[in-house]
């Protein structure tokens, strides 16, 4: 199995993107920590892993709270030996649908901040641990790419090119200790929308952007990044591994 032995923490591990990922991690012999502010949620990801026989344990978080933060990653370490992986998919709290003239400066800057503060907290606290063991795996799930013409985006894309000059910075910053930093690209997963006015609409504009006709699911989602943290993967760093199906095009 790709993952065995290794231990990854999710943040926002009852979501269906953290969900998806934390299913493929223990489906490959990862011990999984599912990190969370809804318990229905995380335990409804984590009842799934346990019928199929995997590791997991939940445990009620706010990802934006440094405290917090740093004494999970602490008794997560303390309690498998070793730190691995990291990945946060936390809710950003962005607003989409209005055009930037018509927005609150506020609802532009939520999830903004929301984003630079949790990937800053989950990633020194899991760095920290891993650069005593000189080795680990950050992964960053985000989207940037240019904005297409019709669409609202409010302050998610500023959000996710944010978080990819965090994650070139760490990867400079942690190459050293034996410390990967990758981005999954997406362009959107259209199942992990939202039941919302529009649904049906959102989803097919994201699969009309597509080279292919079809947008990746859940499941290749949670492939792409058992691959990205696994030593199949030894030799990427600083890089993107693009899930997009052609709507985003690497230069």
């Amino acid at each position: 199995m790709l993952l065995n032995g290794k231990t990854a923490v999710i943040y926002g591990g009852g979501g269906s993107i953290g969900g998806a990922v934390a299913r493929a991690f223990a489906r490959e012999g990862a011990r999984v920590f599912l990190a969370g502010r809804s318990p229905e949620s995380l335990e409804a990801v984590a009842g799934d892993i346990r019928a199929d026989g995997g590791l997991v344990e939940t445990a009620l978080l706010d990802a934006t709270n440094a405290r917090a933060v740093d004494e999970h990653a602490d008794d997560v370490a303390a309690a498998a030996g070793s730190l691995d992986i990291s990945l946060n998919v936390i809710q950003h709290g962005d607003v989409q649908g209005s055009p930037m003239v018509d927005m609150y400066v506020e609802d532009y800057l939520r999830p903004v901040s929301t984003a630079v503060q949790t990937l800053f907290l989950t990633a020194r606290a899991a760095a920290r641990h891993m650069m005593r063991q000189q080795s680990g795996v950050i992964l960053v799930f985000g989207g940037s790419g240019d904005p297409s013409p019709g669409n609202y985006f409010g302050g998610l894309i500023t959000a996710f090119e944010a978080m990819e000059a965090m994650r070139r910075q760490l990867a400079v910053e942690l190459g050293e200790h034996g410390i990967r930093v990758v981005t999954l690209r997406s362009g959107g997963i259209p199942e992990s929308l939202a039941a919302m006015d529009g649904r049906e609409d959102i989803a097919n504009s994201i699969v009309d952007a597509t080279l292919l006709k079809r947008a990746a699911t859940l499941e290749e989602v949670g492939n792409a990044a058992a691959f990205a943290a696994s030593d199949k993967a030894a030799s990427m760093t600083a890089a993107t591994l693009n899930i997009s199906a052609g709507a985003l095009m690497d230069r």
